[in-house]
């Protein structure tokens, strides 16, 4: 690289590399903006729609109203031989994990048939002998 000799020939050198950068910038951004549009114009059909390439939701595996509920009868009947116990001991009954049970109990507490008491691990339930109105 030469040095300079003078205020002028430093401004100028500095003009120049100052122009240089902003070109390349100018012309990267512009790049950039090119391949965005190209990217949307693969995603989107012409009549606006999604391509086939985008992600779809996996099916769930929803269990059937009707299994819920047989599985309520047969936790409501664990509830009322083993009054007091927490879930794990009604799971092991019923023959179903404590996580199958959580939707069948919480229709048993909102039908009144079972009452809960405690918080979490420590949660013990009671049957109820008449529906709550």
């Amino acid at each position: 690289m030469k040095t300079t000799t003078s205020h002028e020939e430093l401004a100028q050198r500095i003009e120049e590399l100052v122009r240089a950068h902003i070109d390349c910038s100018h012309r990267v951004a512009q790049e950039a903006v090119e391949r965005a549009f190209e990217d949307g114009r693969r995603i989107m059909r012409p009549n606006g729609s999604r391509s086939p390439k985008t992600k779809r939701r996996a099916p769930s595996n929803r269990r059937d109203p009707e299994e819920i509920a047989a599985l309520g009868e047969r936790l409501y009947a664990a509830v009322c031989v083993h009054p007091g116990e927490g879930m794990k001991v009604l799971a092991g009954e019923v023959g179903a994990t404590a996580r199958e049970l959580h939707r069948p109990m919480t229709n048993l507490k909102r039908a009144g048939r079972v009452r809960s008491v405690g918080q979490r691990h420590a949660t013990r339930y009671f049957p109820l002998a008449t529906p709550a109105s």
